[in-house]
């Protein structure tokens, strides 16, 4: 029997099967948020490396505030877009990293 696919991504995206498992198993579970967090990392850093680009303009409205506001918005941004898995890493990182869960895990 096979399991329910999600849809990960952008219309061509493959296909990932949820093992019905995963929820009751908390070693899946705690796989999958660890996953989802190493992911808001990375789109964190993937912003804040973008936001550092200089176009030579002056910041009229720049200044500490709006930096923090900034940050505070890349990050929220981050981690939803981790939970709702539309670039994809965290169920790359849950793929690459479950064959080390215990044996009854799965």
């Amino acid at each position: 029997m096979t399991a329910p696919a999600i849809h990960i991504g952008g219309p061509q995206a493959p296909q990932v099967p949820i093992k019905a498992k995963s929820e009751a198993d908390p070693a899946r579970t705690e796989l999958r948020e660890t996953a989802q967090q190493f992911e808001a990392i990375l789109l964190r850093q993937m912003l804040a490396s973008a936001r550092n680009v200089d176009f030579g303009g002056n910041d009229l409205f720049g200044g500490e505030s709006d930096k923090t506001f900034h940050e505070m918005r890349d990050a929220r941004f981050a981690e939803l877009t981790a939970q709702s898995g539309q670039f994809g890493f965290a169920a790359a990182i849950e793929r690459q990293l479950e064959r080390f869960l215990p044996q009854g895990s799965d």
